[in-house]
C-alpha cells in the first residue's frame, strides 16, 4: 500500500497565497480576472489556467514568462508572510512513516515551490517520493502525476490511495487506477461525492482508515 499526498489545500494551506499571487501579477500585466477563476483553476498547470481560465495569451512564451512571474510573486508572498500546515497533516504522515507505509507527494505546484516549504517546516523528511508539476508534461485531470508517483514508490496504482481536496484531482487519480479521500479543505463535503470516501480535515484519518478504504 503507497499513499500519494496532492499538495496544496491537503499538505498545506496556501490558498489565500496562491489567490495574492494571480491578484498581484495581474496588476503587474494589467490583465482582468475573471469571476470565479480561482477556484475554477484550482489544481491545475499554470500552463493549462492562463490560456483557457483567464484567457489571458495563447502564445506559449508569454504563458511560461507569466506562469513563472506567479510562481515568484508566491514564494515572495511565502517568505513573507509563511502558511500554515493543515490540521492533521503532519500527524498522519509521521503516522504512516510509523507503519512502514510509503508516502508521495502528487501536486501540480512546481518544485520550487515545494522547497520553499520544506525549507521551513521539514515536511520533505516525512515522503518518500516527491512528484511536482515540473515533472511531468500533462497536468491534473490526467493521471501522470499519480501514475509517477506510484512508480517512484514501486507500488502498483490499484495499491495506492490518493488524498486529494480539488475536483481534478480526484479526476485524475481514479483515471489512474487509485482510491481517492477527499479532504473537504476547498470544496464542501456534500460536493465530493465522486471520491471514495470524504472527510472533513485529516485529523480524523488514520493509517488503519486507508487500509480499509483501499482494501473496500
Amino acid at each position: 500500500m503507497g499513499v500519494i499526498f496532492d499538495w496544496d489545500g491537503v499538505v498545506i494551506d496556501s490558498s489565500d497565497r496562491h489567490e495574492q499571487s494571480w491578484e498581484l501579477l495581474a496588476t503587474e500585466l494589467g490583465k482582468p480576472l475573471p469571476a470565479g477563476h480561482f477556484k475554477a483553476g484550482f489544481g491545475k498547470k499554470n500552463q493549462e489556467i492562463i490560456p483557457t481560465i483567464l484567457d489571458w495569451s495563447q502564445d506559449a512564451d508569454e504563458i511560461e514568462r507569466s506562469g513563472n512571474r506567479k510562481e515568484e510573486l508566491y514564494r515572495e508572498l511565502v517568505r513573507e508572510h509563511g502558511v500554515h500546515v493543515l490540521p492533521g497533516a503532519r500527524e498522519l504522515l509521521t503516522a504512516l512513516r510509523e507503519a512502514g507505509i510509503p508516502r508521495s507527494i502528487g501536486s501540480s505546484t512546481p518544485r520550487a515551490n515545494l522547497d520553499s516549504i520544506f525549507s521551513a517546516t521539514g515536511l520533505d523528511e516525512l515522503f518518500d517520493a516527491i512528484v511536482s508539476g515540473d515533472d511531468v508534461t500533462n497536468g491534473k485531470p490526467a493521471p501522470d502525476v499519480f501514475l509517477l508517483a506510484s512508480s517512484r514508490l514501486a507500488i502498483p496504482p490499484a495499491q495506492c490511495v490518493v488524498i486529494e481536496d480539488a475536483h481534478v484531482g480526484i479526476e485524475a487519480a481514479h483515471r489512474a487506477g487509485m482510491k481517492v479521500l477527499a479532504v473537504a479543505t476547498t470544496n464542501p463535503l456534500a460536493d465530493l461525492t465522486s471520491a471514495d470516501a470524504a472527510v472533513a480535515s485529516l485529523e480524523t484519518v488514520t493509517p488503519e482508515f486507508l487500509r480499509h478504504m483501499l482494501a473496500a
